[in-house]
């Protein structure tokens, strides 16, 4: 963890965010990636005294960092989103009135020399957003098979020279351990020869253990059914997300929701007849404006979606 705990960082698409949730300020409400707070104060700032906000964060800095927020309607609870069910559950709640989920590595994380998520500083390989339990990237690629290497890189990283740098990889830990973003990202230059313009040959490899060791994709898709069983008729959940593999999943499921079940074919039934779907979609996707992402850049890939619980 790091020495000193920051909450300056602003996140994407705030104001729209907490505009899709639709806050009501009698209302219960979840932040289930409370970051440095951002979206959690901006929610607060909107319930009255009868509301309550129910945070969760995997990251223990982003526990410490919660720790500064004094509110008798605010509770902070270590744990990652796909524990949404069990959480509520704990605190006695059975159904909401909205959940944010903002998903993907955070800026303060990336910007964490010690988390090992970034190519920009020689540190320990480590890239778990929770850093009290699991394994690293360092522990990874020391143990995992040639395939399997190449799978991640290729599925989450959308590598196309994931085969040439699994086998790199493997060559390289005979003689000694990859343990440092240093030299992962060294290994990487030397095997990917060309590159997108402005973008560093390791970029994909990085984001690729990353979601490998953080179990990105698999925390999304456990946590979406929990999200919509635990809304209320006429509740808001509002996903942002970062990359194109999220996104997909976002967008996969709230359409699923959003669409009647169909009988099997060659089944006469009357569209009055059939079952109801369980969400509605709100609005268009949103993305951050021109001045969002000038002043952020990272901001220009974040994509918001947001439905409602019929």
């Amino acid at each position: 963890m790091s020495a000193a705990v920051s909450v300056a960082h602003q996140p994407v698409l705030l104001a729209e965010a907490v505009a899709a949730l639709a806050v009501r300020p009698d209302g219960l409400y979840v932040d289930c990636t409370f970051g440095r707070g951002g979206h959690s104060r901006a929610i607060l700032a909107r319930l009255g005294a009868a509301g309550r906000l129910i945070a969760l964060d995997r990251d223990p800095t982003a526990i410490a960092a919660g720790a500064l927020i004094n509110d008798v309607r605010f509770t902070l609870v270590h744990a990652a989103f796909s524990r949404l069910d069990e959480v509520l559950t704990e605190q006695g709640i059975a159904q909401v009135d909205g959940i944010l989920l903002d998903v993907g590595v955070s800026s303060p994380q990336l910007d964490d020399p010690a988390r090992g998520m970034s190519f920009r500083f020689d540190a320990p390989l480590d890239m778990r957003m929770d850093t009290t339990q699991g394994e690293t990237a360092a522990d990874f690629l020391a143990r995992a098979e040639q395939r399997e290497i190449e799978e991640v890189i290729r599925e989450y990283g959308e590598e196309r020279f994931a085969h040439a740098l699994a086998k790199a990889l493997v060559t390289a830990r005979q003689q000694q351990r990859i343990s440092s973003t240093g030299q992962l990202a060294a290994l990487v230059a030397a095997v990917v020869r060309t590159r997108e313009p402005g973008q560093h040959p390791a970029t994909r490899t990085f984001q690729a253990l990353r979601i490998h060791v953080n179990r990105e994709l698999e925390e999304l898709s456990l946590t979406l059914p929990q999200a919509l069983g635990r809304l209320k008729p006429g509740g808001r959940l509002a996903v942002i997300s970062f990359h194109s593999l999220e996104d997909r999943i976002v967008k996969r499921f709230l359409r699923d929701a959003a669409t009647p079940p169909q009988p099997p074919k060659g089944v006469p039934v009357r569209a009055a007849d059939l079952p109801a779907p369980t969400m509605r979609l709100v609005g268009k996707p949103v993305r951050a404006g021109a001045d969002e992402v000038a002043a952020n850049p990272r901001a220009r890939s974040a994509v918001m979606r947001v439905a409602e619980r019929i």
